[in-house]
């Protein structure tokens, strides 16, 4: 990429971007079964406003995408699977009445064009959208991707707390920390086949702070308030 950065559009989610990003799915995730063209149509039936694709504007390429979906968080188990959250994939439980809180469902970026921005630009979008929506907040399950490296040694909360001092590069977590979201606990069996977290992801949390009051930053775990 010759040490510069190529201009990349954050925009809403076409049907004809399907392709691109069940291939992306399928690079980012090779062990994984991608998204499915019939679970991506669900999500533009039910929050079209809530998918978004990165684009190279330079070959129009997908780069990067997020999902989410809104919820009454009431209704779900902290420690609910990612299954349970996003009704299996398809989004159906999507609740814009009565839910308060946008569900990250996914957010992901080409290997090869992660720490140019892609990332960030996407979670910028999905807050503008919170605040647009006027919903009090973003909740989503982080996988602990490279826990796998130090299960035998650490607990998942003893990774997740290491994390959070910046003693380990966790390379999902940390940049999810570095954009404003804070650890509220860790979730085992999220995502029970992915062998980088062995299924362990942190639920995390953003605050919108025009709607916060201070009682919506209770509820978290102390551990996890270290820094």
């Amino acid at each position: 990429m010759s040490g510069r950065r190529r201009p990349v559009l954050v925009r809403p989610t076409r049907t004809e971007d399907f392709p691109g990003i069940v291939e992306l799915t399928a690079r980012v995730y090779p062990g994984s079964p991608p998204w499915t063209p019939e679970q991506l149509a669900s999500h533009l039936r039910v929050f079209p406003e809530g998918q978004l694709v990165a684009c190279d504007r330079e070959t129009g390429q997908v780069i990067g995408m997020a999902a989410s979906l809104i919820v009454r968080w009431d209704d779900y188990q902290v420690d609910g699977s990612w299954r349970d959250f996003t009704a299996g994939g398809f989004f159906t439980n999507h609740d814009p009445v009565g839910g308060r809180t946008l569900y990250g469902a996914e957010v992901m970026t080409a290997a090869d064009r992660r720490g140019t921005g892609i990332g960030g630009a996407l979670y910028r979008a999905r807050r503008e959208l919170v605040e647009g929506l006027g919903l009090l907040r973003i909740r989503a399950g982080a996988r602990l991707r490279g826990y796998n490296r130090h299960a035998s040694d650490l607990t998942p909360e003893q990774y997740v707390i290491r994390v959070i001092r910046g003693e380990i590069r966790g390379p999902t977590l940390g940049f999810q920390l570095r954009h404003g979201f804070r650890v509220l606990a860790v979730v085992p069996g999220y995502l029970r086949h992915d062998p980088e977290s062995l299924g362990y992801a942190a639920l995390i949390e953003w605050i919108n702070p025009r709607l916060a009051r201070a009682e919506d930053y209770a509820g978290q775990d102390p551990r996890f308030t270290v820094g």
